[in-house]
């Protein structure tokens, strides 16, 4: 038995702009990190991907998944599938959601607490 959310369905315009929002928010902070010397994280955004490059060399990669109206996270820890489930990503496979769990790999990643 599946422990995943029942999806909420999205429009192509909703889940663009869930998406840009999302990858907005992340940059953001990570530029704001960078900016109050909280962490030297690199950040590089081409369209849907955003890369997040941490002083160890590590480095996680968040992608949109237009098709499937997904998002994609790949850590040092795995890679995970988000869907849009009550206004809020969520894990395909536990539920967890996105930004919670972006917070704990970055933190890991990092050597410090880091919340986005």
């Amino acid at each position: 038995m599946s422990s995943a959310p029942t999806p909420s369905a999205l429009s192509n315009t909703e889940y663009q702009s869930e998406t840009a929002a999302l990858l907005a928010r992340i940059e953001a902070t990570a530029d704001r990190w960078l900016q109050d010397d909280v962490i030297d994280i690199d950040t590089h955004r081409t369209g849907g991907l955003l890369e997040l490059a941490f002083p160890d060399g590590s480095k996680i990669i968040i992608n949109t998944q237009p098709p499937l109206h997904e998002v994609w996270m790949a850590a040092r820890n795995g890679g995970f599938h988000y869907r849009w489930v009550g206004g809020q990503w969520c894990d395909t496979r536990d539920g967890s959601e996105f930004i919670a769990a972006l917070s704990r790999h970055a933190s890991q990643q990092g050597g410090k607490p880091l919340q986005f």
